[in-house]
């Protein structure tokens, strides 16, 4: 695409695999210098390789980012070997139960995925806005989801952790837009791929009584473009707002989700 991110420094964590690994191999394929964030070393290096294949500069760091002070570690890891931190995209997290309503949900289970989802992207903004303060410039993009947009039944813990995200994501933008950080959450739907093939339909075919992919169909069916997103298009979309393409956009949640969260 040609965005203007050549030797940008990008903190990406949850890179592993699905759409982390797509926002990997996009930043990358933009010219970003690459550091991958995650608790998994083994699980990261394949991208890894696959980046430095292509000539990228790559760090992996291990990190536990339910943990403030390793995220600081981590930060200051990034910062020795590049110099300067650019982009951060918070791609890591979990799902939660699924099909349980609000008063099945366990406290230990609501406690995890709000942990996971919600501390986890605080304890990265928190550990790199300094630096990118100091160079008055920053772009942070969250990935979030439409389900922290709408709710949905029997996903309460999850939209509940996604709806928390946002209003870290916008009180953010507010606090940094003065120092030329941009702060925004991008918000997929259903993407496909192995958790939606191998959990989510099951679960709906299991509910219903129907076959998996008739499953997949009823999902694609509630958008408006009668269409799953794909990892790619979840990528694309971390790229247009990490770049001085979107410089004047802060705040917002962009749904990658074929119209549903819209509509």
């Amino acid at each position: 695409m040609k965005l203007g991110l050549e030797n940008k420094v990008a903190v990406i964590t949850g890179p592993a695999k699905g759409m982390g690994a797509a926002i990997t191999r996009a930043f990358g394929a933009e010219g970003c210098r690459l550091a991958l964030v995650g608790r998994d070393v083994a699980a990261i290096e394949p991208v890894a390789a696959e980046m430095r294949a292509l000539g990228r500069e790559v760090l992996v760091v291990s990190t536990d980012l339910t943990d403030a002070v390793a995220c600081e570690s981590m930060a200051a890891t990034v910062l020795k070997v590049f110099g300067q931190i650019d982009i951060l995209v918070n791609v890591a997290g979990g799902s939660g139960p699924m099909g349980k309503a609000g008063w099945e949900t366990s406290p230990e289970e609501f406690d995890d995925i709000v942990t996971l989802n919600m501390n986890g992207c605080f304890h990265t903004m928190r550990a790199v806005v300094p630096a990118m303060i100091a160079r008055r410039s920053g772009k942070i993009v969250n990935v979030g989801g439409t389900f922290g947009m709408r709710g949905r039944a029997g996903r309460m813990a999850y939209s509940a952790s996604k709806w928390g995200l946002r209003g870290i994501t916008k009180s953010f933008a507010l606090e940094v837009g003065e120092h030329n950080i941009n702060v925004n959450c991008v918000a997929p739907g259903m993407v496909d791929g192995p958790r939606f093939r191998e959990k989510v339909c099951p679960t709906m075919a299991k509910r219903l009584g129907i076959s998996v992919e008739e499953a997949a169909q009823r999902h694609a069916s509630d958008y408006a473009l009668k269409r799953i997103s794909t990892d790619d298009d979840i990528a694309h979309a971390c790229l247009f707002l990490a770049s001085e393409v979107s410089r004047q956009i802060t705040g917002v949640d962009l749904p990658v989700d074929g119209g549903w969260a819209a509509l």
